[in-house]
């Protein structure tokens, strides 16, 4: 009985792990976020940007499947971004009622400085962390990334590519 509880109990532990980690990365994404020379966009509104930089040339429906976003929700988001330079509209090539959505080259721009902010943030923390600690977070990053990628949720806009190895 103590080896089905053990396993149990070390799943929910790197879970309550997991999520303060979360938690603490939100406080860094949102710094990094608000200290854009640009205008600031919501975290909603960056998801938008993530899926498009993934997909770019979709349509509003398919962006609110991927976001998981009622169409009115995602309409307005787009214009807000749009209003901002990020995205540009254009007629589809496949059907006049439906428009492409694309990052503009400010919609890049500002993801590229975001990114590289991040990663900056993140860089502090890494170097101060043990060679083999730094080995270890980025073979358990890959596996955890591994296993969204197989069982989680499609086109989640998530920011940047798999974890690549230290």
């Amino acid at each position: 009985m103590h080896s089905e509880t053990s396993p149990r109990r070390d799943r929910d532990a790197v879970a309550q792990t997991t999520r303060g980690v979360i938690e603490l990365l939100e406080v860094l994404w949102s710094q990094g976020r608000d200290m854009t020379p640009t205008a600031p966009v919501s975290s909603s509104q960056l998801r938008v940007l993530y899926v498009l930089d993934r997909n770019q040339g979709i349509n509003l429906r398919t962006l609110g499947e991927a976001l998981g976003s009622a169409p009115s929700s995602v309409s307005r988001m787009c214009d807000r971004l749009h209003a901002l330079g990020y995205i540009k509209r254009s007629p589809s090539p496949a059907s006049r009622r439906e428009l492409e959505l694309r990052l503009s080259s400010r919609g890049e721009t500002y993801l590229k400085d975001l990114r590289v902010r991040r990663e900056l943030g993140l860089l502090k923390i890494i170097t101060s962390m043990a060679p083999e600690d730094q080995a270890a977070l980025a073979k358990g990053l890959n596996s955890f990334c591994s296993s969204f990628e197989a069982t989680g949720p499609k086109n989640q806009g998530r920011g940047g590519s798999a974890v690549e190895s230290a």
